[in-house]
């Protein structure tokens, strides 16, 4: 990407989220930040994910994922999913989760989780746009939305740091 592509896409605000799935008994996170809501009436959102990723497979082959919103108090998820650490098939075991009423899993310190169904997908350069329907939803806290201004760095098709 040309360094003023990459410097201008970085200013593009965008939450900071972990979406979630599950394959059988593996379960897996990764960071993500490129989600929005599309739709209200059927209540849809849309992730972004690289084709590259291990989730992607994993989004077409099961049709559903979990969207676990990052709050300020729990930005330690976004440094989990964002490390090494993480990039592993089955990296869950060092976050507390608990199961939505799919199986799909629920992040314990995420302020919000969302389970969701695929509805559709669009290809998009490096990228597949899931389309999917909100079927259940869970609060946990009044925190505020991690964004990317909060961050050391930004994703922008690679990692920037400011």
């Amino acid at each position: 990407m040309q360094p003023a592509f990459a410097r201008a896409f970085a200013q593009l605000t965008t939450g900071i989220y972990v979406l979630t799935v599950r394959e059988g008994e593996r379960r897996h996170g990764m960071s993500s930040s490129w989600v929005t809501q599309v739709s209200g009436d059927p209540p849809l959102v849309m992730a972004a994910v690289d084709w590259r990723h291990r989730t992607h497979e994993v989004l077409r082959r099961t049709g559903r994922f979990a969207l676990n919103v990052v709050g300020t108090r729990s930005k330690a998820l976004e440094d989990y999913f964002y490390s090494g650490a993480a990039r592993r098939p089955d990296n869950l075991d060092s976050v507390a989760w608990e199961d939505s009423p799919a199986g799909l899993p629920y992040l314990r310190e995420a302020m919000v989780s969302l389970e969701c169904r695929i509805v559709s997908e669009i290809g998009a350069g490096d990228h597949t746009l899931f389309v999917a329907e909100v079927k259940h939803v869970i609060e946990r806290s009044q925190d505020r939305p991690l964004t990317s201004l909060d961050l050391e760095y930004v994703y922008v098709g690679e990692v920037i740091r400011r």
